[in-house]
């Protein structure tokens, strides 16, 4: 029995990766997915039979390859609904895409990163490094910023010593000074400011937003090309009173964003 037991786990460990695999790399045939996983090419194709039955995975566009299937639309509609973070913040999202024509994004906090749990996307720039459902670390992009800065000296601190931060880019801040400096400003103004340290030619700006016990638990952010997120002095007020509406919907009752 618990031979049994143990295989079973097993299996789930590679539905798991196979899964995975698919959510951040896209559609692959079973060749790819076996090299990838490590995993004989038989035991994938099991594995991806009884996922079909499911629904969980479907036939890709281009022939031969697998990619996520129904099931996982619905199990993300549903986890999303399960925020009310992501209730309180969708109105404000969709007016701020409907006026911008840029993409927004809801983000929270899950340890060491920020996960999109809302996105909806621009009219200029489609391919963004944040999807939804995808995460960043919290030293890089405006919401995974605005999630850390408004945490303790302690947490900033705690997160700093968790590991090396990883670069994205030229400007990504990986050394601890840099970070904390920017950390402090963002504290001061109200809102983060992502300068092409997650994607060369993208910026964002973001800004926290806080529950009723003024906690900060979430982040909105609006993204798309430099010159057009940085070059409209005006969207810094509108993520800023955007954020700050949504805060007020959960039952904040603090004052500006700025600690």
């Amino acid at each position: 029995m618990a031979g049994t037991g143990e295989a079973s786990v097993q299996v789930v460990v590679k539905v798991g990766a196979l899964l995975d695999r698919l959510a951040t790399g896209g559609e692959a045939t079973a060749s790819e997915l076996s090299d990838q996983l490590g995993e004989p090419r038989s035991t994938v194709y099991r594995l991806l039979a009884t996922l079909q039955q499911l629904e969980m995975v479907e036939p890709g566009v281009n022939r031969g390859t697998y990619r996520l299937g129904l099931a996982h639309l619905r199990l993300g509609a549903a986890v999303a609904a399960g925020f009310d973070e992501r209730a309180a913040a969708l109105p404000v999202l969709e007016r701020l895409h409907t006026e911008t024509g840029e993409t927004v994004f809801l983000c929270v906090r899950r340890g060491n990163e920020a996960v999109c749990i809302e996105r909806l996307d621009g009219e200029r720039v489609q391919s963004l490094a944040l999807r939804l459902g995808g995460s960043l670390p919290l030293h890089v992009g405006a919401a995974p910023k605005a999630l850390l800065a408004f945490e303790s000296r302690e947490q900033w601190e705690d997160y700093v010593a968790a590991g090396e931060l990883e670069a994205f880019t030229p400007a990504t801040p990986v050394a601890s000074a840099a970070l904390f400096a920017d950390l402090t400003e963002i504290r001061n103004r109200g809102y983060a400011v992502s300068d092409e340290d997650v994607t060369v030619g993208i910026a964002a700006l973001g800004a926290p937003i806080f529950d009723h016990r003024g906690t900060v638990c979430a982040a909105l952010s609006i993204s798309g090309v430099r010159s057009a997120i940085l070059g409209d002095d005006s969207l810094k007020e509108s993520i800023v009173c955007g954020a700050a509406e949504v805060s007020r919907t959960l039952g904040y009752t603090g004052g500006s964003n700025n600690g």
